[in-house]
């Protein structure tokens, strides 16, 4: 336990980190930022997430499940929809507003569209950090598997890189909505937070959900799908030009494909 969750703090807090140094970009960036870089951008994490729901989450979920004797493709579709319809109900109820909207979704509240801004990307960060968390609470209970190891390692990777420009995309809007530099890059930090509390829950709990791992793979492979369905490629393509977004996305998932099989 002590061992993973060492593991867990470790990658969900780098990702962390990297999500911290893409808010720190309102410090750069004083006028309206590249809506063809901002595309690339999300592009970007939306070709990551695809890479990482399918390498270092279904397939091991599929794995995991056939090593304990079970039909391999049931718990990872299973997760998979719980995982979907997981967001999608979080959705509907979190107040939250997307960059370059202007009505929030969710229920009606009273937030102004910074904190709606905030809670859009928290609500991303939620199955990033469940996924991560998995993977190094897996490892620990194969015994630090090199290859186990070696996956989560290239998720937390993978995921770190993306959060980048997904700091950014939190708070170069609230920047751009007239906030301080200083608060904007506070906020954008804390959207990011919500992983290594995902990530350490998920450990402290590794005990009692461990018969259900493939379960909570795919769960998490089905939230991040949504999110990239329902947001991430969408908001890439929004204007003229999305060759942009197209190709983001394409780099995003050759990337985390590559990590995942050379740590893997």
């Amino acid at each position: 336990m002590q061992t993973a969750l060492l593991w867990a703090a470790g990658g969900t807090g780098f990702t962390f980190l990297m999500t911290t140094l893409g808010a720190a970009s309102v410090f750069l960036f004083r006028k309206r930022n590249s809506m063809v870089f901002q595309r690339i951008f999300l592009g970007f994490a939306a070709g990551v997430m695809i890479a990482a729901s399918v390498w270092s989450l279904l397939i091991p979920a599929i794995e995991r499940a056939e090593e304990a004797g079970q039909v391999g493709w049931i718990p990872a579709a299973g997760g998979f929809a719980i995982g979907v319809a997981f967001l999608m109900v979080l959705h509907q109820l979190l107040p939250h507003l997307h960059p370059g909207e202007s009505k929030p979704e969710g229920l009606p509240s009273k937030w102004d569209r910074p904190t709606l801004l905030f809670t859009a990307v928290t609500l991303h960060n939620i199955p990033e950090g469940m996924s991560v968390g998995l993977l190094f609470a897996m490892a620990a209970q194969n015994g630090g598997d090199p290859a186990m190891f070696g996956m989560a390692v290239a998720l937390a990777i993978g995921i770190g890189i993306q959060n980048v420009p997904e700091g950014a995309a939190v708070a170069l809007p609230m920047l751009q909505e007239g906030m301080s530099a200083p608060k904007a890059f506070a906020l954008g930090a804390l959207s990011g937070l919500a992983e290594p509390v995902f990530g350490i829950l998920v450990v402290l709990f590794a005990g009692l959900i461990s018969p259900y791992m493939p379960w909570m793979l795919a769960f998490s492979a089905g939230a991040m799908m949504y999110v990239v369905v329902e947001e991430l490629i969408p908001e890439a393509h929004l204007g003229e030009h999305s060759n942009a977004g197209t190709l983001g996305v394409m780099a995003g998932f050759l990337v985390m494909m590559i990590l995942d099989v050379a740590l893997g």
